[in-house]
């Protein structure tokens, strides 16, 4: 949020306009969500809504990036990153592909394309919520496993996003462009596998 954007207020029916918004976001993309629509599913009166957010566009960012928070905060905060480093990149790859591959994954990353262009500030929040959440969670994991002599790495942000990349190997171009949208778990354990094996060949310790 810059210093001339409006501030959201918080309040008591702040989650229930933040649910109703997710829903008509979802599923009608940003240029076709009405704010009359978003109202009438939340169940507040369109007054009520605006005392929250002063205009679509503040109510769609706010409504992804606590959504992505949610989202990469679950998937990831959970893995244990004691155990070998294997087993833990294993499952790391694991829940990024789960998560490009769920509908509202693909939904979310389309709705941020096309709305991009228009609005920078969209783009860059979903940057901010999504890869770049990811992409500090991974730093901050192989900082450890460097410590305990697991990986070597000078490059943690190249290292990181080389990881990324590896797990959207294939499955990702084949879901964004329709190709396929139900992969088998034949088809996931083969990429995070490969994805795995790759990056250890380069930094393993």
């Amino acid at each position: 949020m810059t210093a001339h954007e409006p501030r959201i207020r918080k309040g008591r029916k702040y989650d229930q306009v933040l649910d109703g918004a997710r829903e008509v976001f979802m599923g009608a993309g940003f240029e076709g969500a009405s704010v009359d629509d978003i109202a009438r599913v939340a169940g507040v009166s369109k007054a009520t809504l605006y005392s929250y957010f002063p205009d679509k566009r503040l109510l769609f960012l706010e409504v992804m990036r606590v959504e992505c928070s949610a989202q990469a905060g679950t998937a990831l905060s959970a893995i244990d990153t004691t155990r070998p480093v294997r087993e833990v990149l294993c499952e790391t790859a694991e829940r990024i592909i789960g998560f490009y591959t769920s509908e509202f994954g693909l939904r979310i990353f389309r709705i941020f394309v096309a709305e991009s262009a228009r609005f920078p500030d969209i783009g860059r929040a979903f940057y901010e919520t999504g890869p770049q959440m990811g992409r500090r969670y991974l730093i901050g994991y192989f900082e450890q496993a460097i410590g305990r002599g697991e990986l070597r790495i000078d490059d943690l942000a190249l290292a990181a996003d080389q990881f990324y990349e590896l797990c959207r190997a294939d499955l990702f171009a084949r879901a964004i462009f329709c190709v396929s949208d139900d992969f088998s778990q034949a088809e996931r354990d083969r990429v995070a596998q490969g994805a795995v094996d790759t990056f250890l060949a380069r930094y393993g310790g």
